[in-house]
């Protein structure tokens, strides 16, 4: 165990020395509300970030990691490998909501949220953590502590936070339009609000 921590340590050390000076790169590590689930390509928050970049005139390449049904745990085991393939200047975790549908302890969430945001750091990123809520169905003592992880984690690791990411989507007068059949999934109409609530927190970090 000893001997993998020393590569593992050395391996983010590589990859920080590497990021100075390198082109502005934004990885989103999220799960299947950044990976367009259920939407036609391109009209997703991530291609619509793409779009405002250009827009802005701001030269930024976006690799969006995200893939359906991810947890923190499942992000966790992938950003290594996708920090030292990328150099990303910059990282998004979108990730937490599907830890909550499963029913999965709280301290592991936070745990992995506060390792890949220490991991992305070691490797020169800025990290940008996309926060997540629960309906009050959950419970109100499970839903607050749930949503009050992102901010956290945050706080203690000084990173950037948005603290929820549906906001104006699941909690606006038109949720039930905004949402596919399944209830979950925000439909193409939601993600220009869903991009709305990241950009103001990732363009601060983009100066």
């Amino acid at each position: 165990m000893l001997r993998r921590h020393f590569i593992a340590a050395g391996l983010l050390a590589a990859i920080s020395a590497r990021a100075q000076g390198r082109r502005t790169v934004i990885l989103v590590l999220g799960d299947s509300l950044s990976a367009e689930y259920g939407l036609a390509r391109g009209t997703g928050w991530v291609a619509l970030l793409e779009k405002q970049l250009a827009q802005d005139r701001i030269g930024a390449t976006v690799v969006n990691a995200s893939v359906s049904g991810e947890t923190t745990s499942g992000g966790r085991s992938r950003l290594a490998a996708l920090l030292a393939q990328h150099q990303p200047t910059h990282v998004v975790i979108e990730l937490g909501g599907n830890d909550a549908l499963r029913g999965l302890p709280l301290k592991n969430t936070e745990e992995n949220l506060t390792w890949m945001t220490q991991a992305a750091q070691k490797a020169g990123a800025r990290v940008l953590l996309v926060g997540m809520q629960v309906p009050p169905n959950y419970g109100t003592d499970y839903a607050n502590k749930f949503a009050g992880l992102f901010p956290a984690v945050a706080r203690a690791q000084k990173a950037a936070v948005v603290p929820f990411f549906l906001k104006g989507v699941a909690d606006g007068p038109d949720a039930v339009r905004l949402f596919q059949p399944d209830r979950i999934h925000p439909r193409a109409e939601a993600h220009p609000q869903m991009l709305a609530n990241v950009w103001p927190e990732l363009r601060k970090l983009l100066r």
